[in-house]
């Protein structure tokens, strides 16, 4: 399996305990937490910014912005 991913560039999912887990080269690897590090930054600084807010509060106003949205695209 090792072989395959490494030469093929194949990913594997396989299952422990249930539950799926990957092979993946070391590119997409890297590359994956690249995304992940990009994603992550924003969604700290939003995370901080909202501390203050009681969680129903803020997810009040997530339901009105996602409305809000949904409402101008149809």
């Amino acid at each position: 399996m090792l072989n395959q991913v490494q030469y093929c560039n194949d990913s594997i999912v396989i299952s422990k305990n249930g539950k799926p887990v990957a092979l993946v080269n070391a590119e997409m690897f890297a590359c994956i937490l690249r995304i992940r590090e990009r994603f992550d930054t924003p969604s700290k600084r939003i995370a901080e910014s909202y501390a203050d807010i009681p969680v129903e509060e803020g997810l009040t106003e997530i339901d009105a912005v996602v409305a809000a949205e949904r409402k101008q695209h149809r």
